[in-house]
């Protein structure tokens, strides 16, 4: 949309007939878009500033052009108004605000309260109130090195309740000592609930405690001439002792984030370091967005406010830069959490060092970013000489389709930019009524699925699109495009060649009708192959798990009088289909609902 340069909008107006009190002021332009959103402790002295004959960056000029109208919402504090406005932000994404958008949710590690031997496990997402959990961690990686120091340290289980509920000997975990083998029986549910107790304390950074523990039990032990016992406890402490000292960091004991913010190029990244009960958990970077021409101090403090929004925020908080409301967000950091919260701008000693440490890693980060981005911004500009392009692409679609024999047919459609795959754009398509294998079929239904829903909704559409095909594919998308009115997409299909190399694909155009190879030589290339890589990936895994699903459910599915309850109840009690394969007849029919003529009928459809 064209930016207006005047607007009826009358600022100083509007500013000079609001309270006084804090709350939060959201601007929007002339078509109800969401412009900015920000808080104030006086909101007319605050709207009014916008107003006023002070000069001010480009950006915030135009910002001021566009506003139509601006809402209010009055709170009590001003903490309250820092929630609320981290809370429309995160829901809104305002163009003019510091954005955190890399916010997927943080990985935890779970553990099965309601279970009489409790499992370990990886967890994302919603959780249950039947757990208990220990976390957010930073990432995926850091989890999976927690779960594995717990197996080795303290042998709990990982294995699904079905799983565990139908072993009749010891698997492999118990016999790399990862686990005690309680699902045959082979540990008390007394002791294995004091292996669970130390796990505990050690996710909760107690692990001094657990060392002492483990002490007191291997003398009890020797006392009692239980020497294999008391070599095992021996064999525990050796290894938590050597996991202290791996793991040991000069802040000392304690739950604390470091927070560094580098800045280069107009871009920002802030590297967060989680220390938890003294050991490094990991860190992670993250890259918001809006942030061009922000002070330092401006995007910490936005950071702090949307990171910390839906997150605990630890008893202290290590930062790089101060920011203005240091004491707002410390209050109510602290009221969030039901704990003092403390946010140290200026550390000494150990914890400066850590914080150095972290700014440097800030700095790789960014540095790293910044090349690629170059990278692929360059890769754009050559794409857009050799196709003759007017402008270079800012947006590209690819499509490919996956299948197995024609079976669970599933298109997807990847959506790339000069920063690189836009995941929120994605879309994946399960496709229906077309004959197994017809990929032209398959192609325009795709497109005519997401094309037609992006003119329904008024959605962007693309500079490029990117066909995974040759002149056939080519020519029907270009006919689906002809009816919604988009012939004047540029449009071109990746076909693999001859050789089936990566970089050797053939680029075959439409307007005018030509194709050749640009190589492996050429940046193009490379960006073409990334996304056509990409689009695969999407399509494939989509495809494997509509296979899974169909494997585990077609052959129960074909059994007269096997219904979804029935099935549902087969799959949960055997724990999935290959213990349903290895049930006998009997076995069948101890199951609710099936009885011994049904019984009969599964085993000999299954053998």
């Amino acid at each position: 949309m064209a930016e207006d340069s005047s607007t009826s909008f009358d600022g100083k107006t509007f500013a000079a007939a609001l309270p006084t009190r804090p709350g939060v002021y959201l601007m929007r332009d002339g078509d109800g878009s969401v412009l900015y959103i920000g808080k104030a402790r006086n909101l007319r002295k605050r709207v009014a500033s916008y107003f006023d004959a002070r000069p001010k960056i480009d950006r915030i000029m135009r910002m001021i052009a566009r506003i139509s109208d601006i809402e209010l919402s009055l709170t009590r504090t001003e903490g309250e108004a820092l929630l609320l406005e981290n809370e429309w932000i995160k829901s809104l994404k305002p163009r003019y605000n510091i954005l955190l958008r890399d916010d997927k949710s943080y990985p935890w590690i779970a553990l099965s309260s309601s279970h009489e031997f409790p499992r370990i496990a990886f967890h994302r997402g919603a959780r249950d109130k039947s757990q208990t959990y220990f976390g957010p961690y930073p990432s995926a990686g850091s989890v999976r090195h927690s779960i594995n120091l717990i197996q080795k340290l303290f042998r709990i289980r990982n294995c699904e309740d079905s799983y565990f509920s139908h072993r009749n000997r010891p698997c492999l975990q118990y016999q790399i000592r990862r686990c005690t083998a309680p699902c045959v029986g082979f540990v008390s549910t007394d002791d294995y609930a004091l292996q669970v107790d130390d796990a505990k304390l050690f996710l909760q950074g107690k692990s001094q405690k657990v060392l002492t523990r483990l002490i007191a039990r291997m003398e009890q032990a020797a006392h009692a001439q239980e020497y294999e016992s008391a070599a095992m406890f021996r064999d525990q402490i050796n290894s938590l002792k050597q996991m202290q000292a791996q793991q040991f960091v000069s802040t000392g004991q304690g739950d604390i984030d470091f927070l560094a913010l580098a800045q280069e190029q107009g871009k920002s990244c802030v590297q967060l370091v989680s220390i938890r009960g003294g050991r490094n958990l990991g860190q992670r970077s993250h890259f918001p967005s809006q942030a061009e021409g922000r002070d330092a101090i401006d995007v910490m403090e936005a950071f702090l406010g949307q990171y910390y929004r839906q997150r605990q925020a630890p008893p202290q908080l290590v930062i790089s830069h101060s920011v203005e409301n240091l004491e707002l967000l410390s209050s109510v950091f602290t009221e969030q959490a039901g704990r003092k919260v403390s946010i140290q701008a200026h550390p000494r000693g150990g914890r400066r060092k850590m914080l150095e440490l972290a700014s440097g890693n800030a700095r790789q980060a960014l540095q790293m970013r910044l090349a690629s981005r170059a990278n692929m911004a360059s890769q754009f500009e050559t794409l857009q000489n050799l196709l003759n392009l007017e402008g270079i692409p800012e947006s590209v679609d690819c499509f490919d389709i996956s299948h197995t024999a024609g079976n669970q047919t599933v298109g997807s459609c990847v959506v790339f930019d000069v920063n690189g795959p836009d995941k929120s754009r994605y879309r994946r398509y399960k496709l229906k009524g077309i004959t197994p294998g017809d990929d032209y079929a398959a192609i325009q239904q795709v497109l005519t699925r997401r094309y037609g829903r992006i003119q329904a909704e008024d959605g962007s559409l693309p500079d490029l699109i990117l066909i995974d095909g040759g002149k056939g594919q080519l020519k029907l998308a270009q006919e689906v495009l002809s009816e919604f009115g988009l012939s004047g997409i540029p449009i071109m299909g990746v076909a693999k060649g001859r050789a089936r190399k990566a970089g050797y694909e053939e680029w075959v155009l439409p307007q005018p009708a030509r194709s050749f190879r640009p190589g492996p030589e050429s940046p193009a290339s490379h960006l073409v192959q990334q996304i056509r890589d990409e689009a695969h990936r999407f399509a494939i895994t989509g495809h494997r798990g509509r296979r899974q699903k169909a494997a585990t459910r077609s052959t129960l599915e074909k059994i007269p009088g096997i219904g979804p309850k029935r099935r549902r109840s087969l799959l949960n009690h055997f724990g999935g289909l290959q213990g349903v394969n290895k049930a006998g007849i009997e076995e069948l029919s101890s199951v609710p609902g099936i009885n011994q003529l049904l019984a009969e009928e599964i085993f000999r459809a299954l053998h």
